[in-house]
């Protein structure tokens, strides 16, 4: 398996699955999210619709109607309150299940953003340690060809470009 950082936009990989930074309500919202359901259309939405939403460290996916990715990963990322409250453990958790689904509906590439690092204030270069970690630990990883880490600021990007060069 691949592993490789890039800075964009997430929306424009045409790869087998992208996965979506969600809320916990699937239905859309700003950032990442936002950004996925703008580019999907609004046979995205409908179909999250009937997911009946996503608890935080799970994920769920569906197509990917417009986009150039055939399939969104939505996971729902912890929301940083102090390290105290699990969210280490939550957001590996939606790494994790990410890959599972990947594997379970013959994903071989995926992408993923800096889940739980925007608006939900994780400190992003634990956040970083913490992905890359449950990626390279992953049991199945011989069943995916690429994983790609999508950045969108340069502050993400070099923690990753650092974090990579030390592995």
């Amino acid at each position: 398996m691949r592993i490789r950082v890039v800075q964009g936009d997430i929306t424009q990989l045409a790869l087998d699955a992208i996965v979506n930074a969600a809320n916990s309500s699937l239905l859309g919202g700003g950032g990442v999210d936002g950004a996925i359901h703008r580019a999907a259309g609004s046979e995205l939405l409908a179909e999250c619709r009937l997911l009946g939403g996503c608890n935080t460290g799970d994920a769920k996916i569906t197509g990917g109607y417009r986009l150039p990715a055939g399939s969104v990963i939505h996971t729902v990322g912890p929301v940083w309150r102090d390290g105290q409250h699990n969210e280490a453990e939550l957001l590996r958790s939606c790494y994790l299940r990410s890959l599972e689904l990947a594997v379970q509906n013959d994903v071989k590439t995926i992408a993923f953003p800096c889940i739980s690092t925007g608006v939900y204030g994780f400190p992003k270069r634990p956040a970083a340690e913490i992905s890359l970690a449950a990626v390279q630990g992953f049991e199945d990883r011989e069943k995916l060809d690429e994983v790609v880490f999508v950045c969108f600021g340069d502050d993400s990007y070099q923690i990753y470009r650092e974090l990579l060069k030390d592995n």
